[in-house]
């Protein structure tokens, strides 16, 4: 069975950078598309960024564009994304998340495998 561990979260100031990895195993990586949700309190969970198989192609949400870097390494079966200009507002649990379709969509029902995730706190 899949299984999706991510790491990397933490506290950080208002403008700093953080980096999350999510590790993948039990099936093979590059099947999937994989992507990073977020849930902050009180709110519904929201797609952060997704990635094609290849990784040759992206799709941000647009709160995070110009500041947030989806990535993947085949070869290790990780997925990363990039944080910078960190906000307040991107306080949240962060999950990664895998899916057998062949493009990158935001509804989380279409992702088949989810991490437990890593809390962001961005502080002001």
């Amino acid at each position: 069975q899949v299984q999706l561990v991510e790491s990397g979260g933490g506290l950080v100031q208002a403008g700093g950078s953080l980096k999350l990895s999510c590790t993948f195993s039990g099936r093979t990586f590059s099947n999937y598309v994989m992507g990073w949700f977020r849930r902050a309190p009180g709110k519904e969970r929201e797609f952060v960024a997704g990635i094609t198989r290849s990784g040759i192609d992206t799709g941000y949400t647009d709160s995070v564009k110009g500041r947030f870097t989806i990535s993947r390494d085949n070869d290790k079966s990780a997925l990363y994304l990039q944080m910078n200009d960190l906000k307040p507002e991107d306080t949240a649990v962060y999950y990664c998340a895998g899916s057998r379709q062949f493009t990158v969509f935001t509804t989380p029902a279409l992702y088949d495998f989810w991490g437990q995730g890593t809390q962001v706190t961005v502080s002001s």
